[in-house]
């Protein structure tokens, strides 16, 4: 059975503690009116099927269509009334540090007149510290169903708070990689984007369905206390909210920064590749010079040096002095052009 706890409250004090879901039921089909002295069940599920789910919806007059979002989940954060029950998803999120990410999951409350369900599809957060709040506080408890959908909502939004530090830490030491040129914080950026997207989509509808839920309390005297409670909630949502907002903003401008700082180093590195490559032609120009410098005289003397009888001034007397002043002259004209081109 997928029964994590439920109970039959009466004036804000746990009365019975049915030993099955079927003990509870029976309990509610016995109770009947609206005083103070009927009290209400809360039944706690943890991934039910879709049975049990079945069996409550049909003992319960549960909606069909909010069944079947409980069912299949993924849903956005609302507030849906059908008739005499109201269907309120909402979305926790919690910060996993050896991972540095950002999990949400998903409650689905079913609340009535006498009667609370809710439906947890992942074991975090654990509703029995909620529980075990409401039973030390009977004066709220007597509210009914609705204490307990404000003591849901005020865990879950709670919760928030060490998500939005977890986040706030994340960017700081992104800054920190910025500046320091980490190839690999444009990844980072993206995914911390990405969870500061999905924890909006958990705490912005929250604000439609707690002005739902205001605006139900508003003109009611007996609902002062709980009308109070729903509004310090709001408060935090909305803090929870502009930190978020905040949050994607900032990643915004330092993914910008970091384009910027990439594109500068980008183009440091190409002018210095430029310049490794102009004084690499410098180098080129120079060694290609005196190549051509000591290759006339090598020329020269090599077509000298074949010895070949019929080859002019072989036996001329300044024949030697000639050849190499020939080797002199072509070597300083060589090098007079090459200098005055700048090669050398």
């Amino acid at each position: 059975m997928t029964v994590v706890d439920n109970a039959v409250y009466v004036r804000g004090e746990r009365e019975t503690e049915p030993g099955s879901l079927d003990g509870t039921l029976a309990l509610l089909r016995d109770r009947d009116g609206d005083g103070p002295d009927a009290g209400f069940a809360w039944i706690g599920l943890l991934r039910p099927d879709q049975d049990e789910l079945d069996r409550l919806a049909k003992e319960l007059s549960l909606p069909a269509l909010a069944v079947e979002d409980a069912v299949h989940a993924h849903q956005r954060p609302k507030l849906e009334r059908y008739d005499d029950v109201e269907f309120v998803v909402l979305r926790p999120a919690w910060y996993v540090d050896e991972d540095e990410d950002v999990q949400v999951g998903e409650i689905h409350l079913f609340l009535g007149r006498d009667f609370v369900v809710t439906v947890r599809h992942a074991e975090t957060p654990d509703l029995s510290s909620v529980r075990s709040r409401l039973e030390g506080d009977p004066a709220l408890l007597a509210q009914g169903p609705r204490a307990v959908l404000y003591a849901v909502l005020d865990r879950v939004v709670d919760d928030y708070h060490p998500v939005v530090r977890g986040l706030r830490h994340d960017i700081d030491q992104i800054e920190t990689q910025v500046f320091g040129g980490d190839p690999s914080v444009s990844r980072r950026i993206y995914q911390l984007s990405r969870e500061v997207i999905e924890l909006q989509r958990a705490v912005d509808p929250l604000r439609d369905v707690l002005d739902g839920l205001l605006d139900e309390t508003t003109d009611d005297p007996e609902g002062v206390m709980l009308h109070r409670a729903l509004r310090d909630v709001a408060d935090h949502v909305a803090q929870t909210s502009e930190s978020a907002d905040n949050f994607r903003q900032l990643l915004g401008n330092i993914l910008q920064v970091n384009a910027a700082l990439v594109g500068q180093r980008q183009n440091e590195e190409m002018r210095t590749l430029s310049e490794t490559s102009l004084a690499q032609g410098e180098e080129v120009k120079k060694i290609s010079s005196w190549a051509a410098i000591l290759f006339t005289p090598s020329l020269i003397g090599a077509i000298y040096g074949m010895n070949f009888d019929e080859m002019p001034e072989l036996h001329w007397a300044f024949g030697y002095p000639m050849a190499l002043g020939l080797m002199v002259l072509t070597s300083v004209i060589l090098y007079l052009v090459f200098r005055h081109r700048g090669w050398l």
